[in-house]
């Protein structure tokens, strides 16, 4: 009976190659995430205890670094304003953000006023607010191939899209962040405001590892196959 012949080395080698820098790759990469990660909850941190500023002077910053700033405007009646309401869940329930617009200087912001519950009714607040207006300046994520289409027509929101969503409310040359609102509270219950996540997962590190550890075992089963081969 004739034996199979062995493959080339060299084509095993490509294999081994390709696949140790795929991983090595990942590995790196989730390292470059850890770096960025570690910047942003310390960012988030320090964001906690700081002083909001007057919505003038944060969007006064170029876009780039308006994310997780903290600041106040003067918003009479938000909790009397038209609302949109994009889909959300929290803690695995299923609901909305309502979405609302202010006055901002010569245009607007929306305001992010927190999350209801489906099924929960949205009760009127009072005619007008007597403090500020307190939040956290959000860019919008973009939607993935994933994320339904909005739909103004219905009311059905899934995606932050700041042009489109202003439209809807009538609200002019909108402000390219969302202002996801701190305080004052609901009157009367209403949308439960949460402007920050209260945990970010930060699990790079055990992911570079992950990846760094599978390019090792690769490389150490290529060297025990050919030394296997080599001592047949």
């Amino acid at each position: 009976m004739i034996e199979p012949k062995p493959k080339p080395l060299w084509l095993g080698a490509v294999f081994v190659a390709v696949g140790l820098a795929i991983l090595v790759a990942l590995g790196a990469w989730q390292v470059q995430r850890l770096s960025w990660k570690t910047d942003l909850l310390a960012h988030i941190e320090r964001l906690q205890g700081a002083i909001p500023v007057p919505l003038a002077t944060a969007l006064g910053k170029p876009a780039a670094e308006l994310d997780f700033v903290r600041a106040r405007l003067d918003c009479p009646g938000l909790e009397r304003l038209p609302t949109l309401r994009l889909y959300a869940v929290e803690n695995g329930v299923a609901g909305a953000r309502l979405i609302a617009a202010c006055a901002a200087g010569d245009g607007s912001i929306l305001i992010d006023r927190g999350f209801l519950a489906e099924g929960e009714a949205q009760p009127l607040g009072a005619e007008r607010l007597s403090v500020p207006v307190i939040g956290v300046l959000r860019r919008p994520s973009r939607p993935n191939f994933v994320t339904p289409a909005n739909d103004p027509a219905a009311n059905r929101w899934y995606s932050r899209d700041l042009p489109a969503m202003a439209a809807a409310l009538g609200a002019p040359r909108p402000a390219p962040v969302m202002l996801m609102l701190e305080s004052p509270p609901p009157a009367g219950g209403g949308p439960r405001p949460a402007a920050l996540p209260t945990a970010i997962s930060n699990r790079h590190l055990e992911y570079a590892l992950t990846w760094f550890g599978l390019a090792a075992a690769l490389a150490g089963v290529y060297v025990a196959m050919l030394w296997r081969r080599r001592s047949i």
